[in-house]
């Protein structure tokens, strides 16, 4: 089988952090995003994954060869001249994901779920038609474009935007799988596959959704980068605890972290819940951790507390500075002594020695 992942461009919602790296290798529970998905694809029996990339596509190929051996999948790289919108980059990997009859998959790069690969295979075979969407529900569907199906059917009807009355609260999880033939529906051309390729197929009554189960979340800003981190850690206590450990289990104060064996971690400190600490962090006494994640090399000093907050590879932050906010350090920053920052979005190689009360942009 072949797969089609949508990395797109700058990362600019993930920024600073994608100042540094390209998205889809910034570290999500220690791990670079894209490798969650490329793990599950495998299991699903992926052979060809097509990365669908418009930026810095070769600080990801050096990276990315290893696992191709680690995983025995073939990853090729289809660079767009231009911005191709979420379908025209099926267009220009026409070659790969036509090379036989088999359907393949198409996903966004910064998607984190409980991927169901397996099952939506066996789905899609079973109900004969050309697309499958996956779809998660949501308690606010007016907020979004909501995917209406056929009474008792999976078959979808039509799709309603933002809608000021209930119609249903299934939205895109941004997880397809298409049977080969859905590449003759896309021009090699800036095209939505929302707007202008899906509704097509609706009226040819030929594209069905499947519903997801367990967690979900578009990690592709900090904010919600932090909400899936949470959910990932929940659904990782349920399913594989064993995962979830900490070098100095007796600092863990309510569970759910995650913490590589290289860490070092001070005395009478408190960690968690929903922490995930990276490869040869330091943290020393008295520190507080709360709802954030903390990359590698990253050194947090005495009675610093951080709380819902990003820290920056090879950061540092100050003895007795409180983060908050959804603060994001990007690489190299230094948070002096003592420091409140709140909601500061810092710049990587950036020296915090002033308080930041208000969210904004250090540079």
């Amino acid at each position: 089988m072949k797969a089609l992942i949508l990395v797109g461009g700058f990362g600019t919602r993930l920024r600073p952090l994608t100042l540094t790296k390209p998205k889809p290798l910034v570290e999500f529970a220690n791990r670079p995003m894209i490798l969650h998905q490329i793990e599950a694809l495998v299991k699903a029996g992926v052979t060809d994954v097509v990365l669908a990339v418009n930026y810095r596509p070769e600080v990801m190929v050096s990276v990315l060869q290893k696992y191709e051996e680690e995983f025995g999948v073939r990853i090729t790289f289809s660079v767009e001249s231009e911005p191709l919108g979420t379908a025209g980059p099926l267009a220009l990997a026409k070659d790969i994901l036509t090379k036989d009859d088999s359907p393949f998959f198409v996903l966004n790069s910064d998607i984190i779920c409980d991927f169901p690969f397996q099952d939506l295979r066996d789905f899609h075979v079973s109900h004969g038609g050309e697309g499958t969407i996956v779809a998660t529900k949501v308690e606010e569907p007016s907020k979004y474009g909501v995917i209406v199906t056929k009474a008792g059917a999976t078959q979808i009807d039509r799709f309603v935007e933002k809608p000021v009355e209930f119609v249903g609260n299934r939205i895109n999880a941004g997880i397809y799988i298409f049977n080969p033939s859905i590449v003759d529906r896309i021009p090699l051309r800036p095209t939505s596959i929302e707007k202008e390729v899906f509704p097509g197929m609706a009226s040819d009554n030929v594209l069905h959704v499947f519903d997801l189960n367990g967690f979900w979340m578009d990690v592709g800003q900090p904010k919600d980068f932090l909400t899936g981190t949470c959910l990932y850690l929940a659904s990782l206590a349920k399913n594989a605890p064993e995962k979830l450990v900490s070098p100095s289990e007796a600092y863990v104060h309510g569970g759910h972290v995650m913490a590589h064996p290289t860490a070092k971690v001070g005395k009478d400190c408190k960690i968690g819940p929903n922490v995930v600490i990276g490869p040869n962090v330091v943290i020393g006494d008295g520190v507080r951790l709360h709802r954030c994640v903390l990359l590698d090399n990253v050194t947090v000093k005495d009675f610093a507390w951080v709380r819902n907050s990003i820290i920056g590879w090879n950061s540092t932050v100050g003895r007795w500075s409180r983060l908050e906010g959804a603060t994001v350090l990007g690489d190299d920053v230094t948070v002096s002594d003592e420091i409140y920052v709140n909601g500061g979005s810092v710049l990587p190689h950036k020296t915090i020695s002033a308080n930041v009360t208000e969210p904004r942009i250090i540079m």
